[in-house]
């Protein structure tokens, strides 16, 4: 619970002898719901209850009778006997003149008081009651055919619901004690109000109460029970303890070795046979090698085999979707080609990471500037592609055969290409399609198409009339 400082100022203020002094109740009620949430109904609650009980923060009766109506008002809207504060009611209405009193005690009330508040409680219309001042309620004569309006039923509940509560809450003294010597000083006294409220834990809501002290229960006892074992003789006792515990094993730390260097630069043949093997012989070696998904894009581009070894080591793991991921997006490369190409005959590949991947590739060679490159490239993925045609890792029935069409038809001229959308043709219709079909189809008329083989590129290329 913690009031910040202004709002513990607002509420100050509210509560100052001058404002106190001037107007009627109902004008401080308004006050008070006009510059506070709903929600600091408790925070604001406690700290009125500390300004009642300490004397030495609120010094006259006229405040204390104020902050006594707020903490009404705080929770007006609900039954009294569910209000957080309504002991605190019960309390100043019930309590017996002469009492010894103890610290953090509540006030006095006169029977005036005890009459309004009584009324104020147990009345349907209280706005009548606020339209007075606290010095009006204060000062009134006692009227000998008024009485405390009956509060049994409130009082009843509130004392059945204090049987269920431990004795040790019950018996309990606030932490808070209360000056001797009162201090004029406003200012003084607000900082002390606020170090009094502030924190999580603040002394509010701390309590001075009796420690239960409860005797240690004695040790069950169980047939099966562990022996303790007291070493009054280390003759007696051998410990049995196993030094390799949690010390790396040869065998991972040079996988590891191996695999960093693996991420760096392509290794020597011997390094990546013995990596391999040490992966069969132990297939949770996989998971102690430090491969995390943002590292395979090296790995795949240094060392394919490995990469497609390690992956198919991982495909019973949890986080084989990161590296299938971190796979489909990296950027395209013979290698990734390679290791995508190989994993798709030994696993079935997620159908949506394979679409992914080919629209990743297509779009790459489409945005490639350099011509020598971008053909390259090309026709690395157009025979990647009619792999996975033939294999049926893909349909041709599918959406992502349209894609790959347009593909072909922008780049017809190269010989790959073409081989490719022959064959999605020739899988769609049953029927052989010969080059002059192919250029029908892919929309080049008004020319020639004749087979040339350029020594730089092997492509067919369009010659015109």
């Amino acid at each position: 619970m913690e009031l910040s400082i202004k709002k513990l100022s607002t509420l100050l203020n509210i509560l100052s002898e001058e404002n106190v002094e001037n107007q009627p109740l109902e004008y401080l009620v308004f006050q008070l719901h006009h510059n506070f949430k709903r929600e600091e109904n408790y925070k604001i609650g406690c700290t009125l209850l500390l300004l009642i009980q300490h004397s030495d923060f609120l010094l006259n009766q006229i405040q204390k009778l104020a902050a006594i109506v707020l903490c009404y008002e705080l929770y007006r809207n609900i039954p009294i006997t569910t209000n957080p504060l309504a002991p605190l009611f019960m309390l100043l209405l019930h309590k017996k003149t002469g009492k010894k009193e103890y610290v953090g005690d509540l006030p006095v009330l006169s029977m005036p008081v005890k009459i309004f508040l009584s009324d104020l409680i147990t009345s349907q219309n209280s706005k009548e009651l606020l339209r007075k001042s606290a010095r009006q309620v204060l000062t009134a004569q006692n009227d000998p055919s008024k009485s405390i309006a009956n509060t049994a039923t409130i009082l009843n509940t509130i004392i059945k619901h204090r049987k269920n509560l431990p004795r040790t809450a019950k018996s309990s003294l606030s932490v808070i004690i209360s000056d001797p010597q009162t201090s004029e000083s406003t200012e003084e006294a607000k900082q002390i109000l606020g170090e009094l409220i502030k924190g999580p834990k603040s002394s509010v809501l701390l309590n001075f109460k009796p420690e239960i002290v409860r005797l240690v229960p004695p040790l069950y006892v169980c047939k099966q029970e562990m022996v303790w074992l007291n070493m009054s003789c280390r003759s007696n006792h051998k410990i049995l303890y196993d030094k390799t515990m949690c010390v790396p094993t040869s065998a991972v730390t040079e996988a590891r070795e191996i695999m960093i260097k693996a991420l760096k630069a392509p290794i020597t043949l011997q390094q990546q046979q013995h990596l391999l093997a040490e992966l069969g012989k132990d297939p949770k070696l996989v998971y102690l090698i430090d491969l995390t998904p943002c590292k395979l894009p090296d790995l795949v581009e240094n060392n394919p085999l490995i990469a497609i070894e390690v992956l198919l080591k991982l495909v019973q793991s949890h986080l084989i979707t990161e590296y299938f991921s971190a796979l489909v997006n990296m950027e395209m490369s013979l290698h990734s080609l390679e290791v995508v190409n190989r994993l798709t005959a030994f696993v079935d590949l997620p159908i949506e990471f394979v679409h992914l991947y080919i629209s990743n590739c297509i779009v790459a060679c489409e945005s490639i500037k350099d011509k020598c490159l971008q053909y390259r490239l090309v026709r690395l993925l157009c025979v990647f592609l009619q792999s996975l045609i033939k294999n049926r890792i893909i349909n041709v029935q599918e959406l992502l055969i349209i894609e790959i069409q347009a593909f072909c038809i922008e780049f017809i001229q190269i010989r790959e290409a073409l081989a490719l959308f022959r064959l999605i043709k020739q899988l769609e219709t049953g029927y052989s399609y010969s080059i002059f079909n192919m250029a029908t189809i892919s929309g080049i008329t008004a020319s020639t198409i004749v087979a040339t083989k350029d020594t730089n590129k092997e492509t067919i290329v369009q010659k015109e009339n």
